[in-house]
């Protein structure tokens, strides 16, 4: 067996000059033996939930190992030698590129778990309880103008590792939509020849009544945008078919009120998907909601107000709609 001569100088380093605990010293050459199999150069954040063979440890956490490094010398208990040896390693120390490690790692975890990173947002996942990540509102900011920050090369690395977790983290319409998308995607996956069993409104997966929501994709079709449409047509929804309205008379400004109402039903639909149908929505509340690709801050107290003060004016469809979201007055 050869053996380079930066090998042996570590060696030295740390078991003949300065001896270091067996502990520290796993780890140090983990992360050497890590790198060198990765062909990393320079620095390098290591990710959260990188585990690596080590000595006698296979599944060795060295991610959680540099984390305590950086822990370390935030509390001035990393000696210097350690600290010289990390930086000959790439050892990055900035606290924003740990935390957002530790993010990513807490999100491709999600996103193993769950087949989607469109969570509630007041989800919350971790492995202990002094890690948990509210996942929810976590995903809710950086879908945000200017969630990723401010420097436009660190914004572009991160969306790019979002991307590669998963390719619909910033998808143009509201995450509740997406999913209930996901869920049933997977669920065609095992299906023959990809398309949807019969689901009836009813049928609840973690608190998201399937049926309901196909039904409501089915009859507001036109709604949708173009995309979307495509992949329900590949799971095999298909628009709900109408009898063709008796031509009547547009009234005035009909098409921006049809518009608006929509826009609450969708603003509504996420609030309760988020807070639950028993909350009522306070009065000066705004809700921040994507509409084909266009974010709209609904004054979303006000709205259900208004709408209740003329629900005698309201559709047979747009109350069908409120009542599907549990508004008993419609």
């Amino acid at each position: 067996m050869v053996i380079d001569a930066a090998t042996i100088a570590a060696f030295l380093r740390t078991r003949v000059y300065r001896p270091e605990s067996l502990v520290w010293l796993e780890g140090y050459q983990a992360l050497r033996r890590w790198r060198a199999e990765n062909d990393i150069h320079g620095l390098y954040a290591v990710p959260y939930d990188t585990e690596t063979e080590a000595s006698v440890t296979k599944n060795f956490p060295l991610g959680r190992w540099v984390h305590q490094q950086r822990r370390a010398l935030r509390a001035s208990d990393l000696e210097a030698h350690r600290k010289e040896q990390l930086d000959a390693e790439g050892m990055v120390w900035e606290p924003g590129d740990e935390a957002w490690e530790t993010k990513l790692a807490a999100l491709r975890s999600y996103r193993r778990a769950h087949g989607h990173l469109a969570p509630r947002q007041d989800a919350v996942w971790g492995e202990e309880d002094n890690e948990l990540v509210s996942i929810g509102q976590l995903m809710a900011n950086l879908r945000r103008k200017g969630g990723l920050g401010k420097n436009p090369e660190r914004a572009e690395k991160r969306a790019a590792q979002l991307t590669a977790v998963d390719e619909d983290w910033c998808c143009p319409w509201p995450l509740d939509w997406q999913r209930h998308y996901a869920v049933l995607r997977d669920l065609a996956e095992t299906e023959p020849g990809g398309n949807l069993p019969e689901i009836q409104p009813g049928v609840l997966f973690e608190g998201d009544d399937l049926g309901r929501w196909i039904e409501r994709q089915a009859r507001d079709w036109v709604q949708l945008a173009e995309e979307q449409r495509e992949r329900l047509t590949a799971l095999g929804v298909k628009p709900t078919e109408r009898p063709a309205p008796a031509p009547k008379a547009a009234a005035k400004g009909a098409g921006k009120a049809s518009a608006a109402f929509q826009r609450g039903v969708a603003a509504l639909t996420q609030y309760i998907a988020r807070e639950g149908a028993s909350t009522p929505v306070p009065r000066a509340h705004l809700e921040p909601v994507v509409i084909n690709g266009q974010e709209h801050k609904l004054k979303l107290g006000v709205w259900v107000s208004n709408t209740k003060a003329r629900r005698d004016k309201l559709t047979p469809e747009q109350r069908d709609a409120l009542a599907e979201l549990g508004v008993g007055w419609a």
